[in-house]
């Protein structure tokens, strides 16, 4: 398997699992309500919507090849933003069970493999 090949199916399955979260947040918004920050400006729908927009979009730059490099760099800033959901969900399961408490905390280190990935993908070209 050559590398371009790798980098093609990486970003292809991204992009795939990015548009499927991007539609889930109209299809069924409410988890993601949960996660938006209550210091943030305006209602957590709006945000909730937003983001599902963002993923969308940048699951699309990702599919194609020849906005892949711009949809790598678009997810990585992506991922870094919505990074603060993760980190309210972890405030949020303070006093919950230790297996809550445990897949929050999980998140955030996951989060810099996400953002590490979308950038290999941006910078193969």
């Amino acid at each position: 398997m050559n590398a371009e090949y790798e980098r093609a199916r990486r970003a292809i399955v991204m992009g795939s699992g990015l548009s499927a979260m991007g539609v889930l947040h109209f299809v069924k918004p409410q988890p993601f309500d949960g996660l938006i920050p209550p210091w943030l400006p305006g209602k957590p729908r709006v945000w909730t919507i937003g983001s599902g927009v963002a993923e969308s979009l940048c699951g699309g730059l990702l599919i194609n090849r020849r906005t892949r490099q711009a949809g790598g760099f678009a997810t990585a800033g992506l991922f870094a933003g919505v990074w603060i959901g993760n980190f309210q969900m972890a405030w949020d399961a303070r006093g919950q069970s230790r297996v809550k408490l445990a897949v929050a905390l999980a998140r955030l280190p996951f989060q810099v493999l996400l953002i590490r990935a979308a950038l290999k993908i941006a910078r193969a070209e």
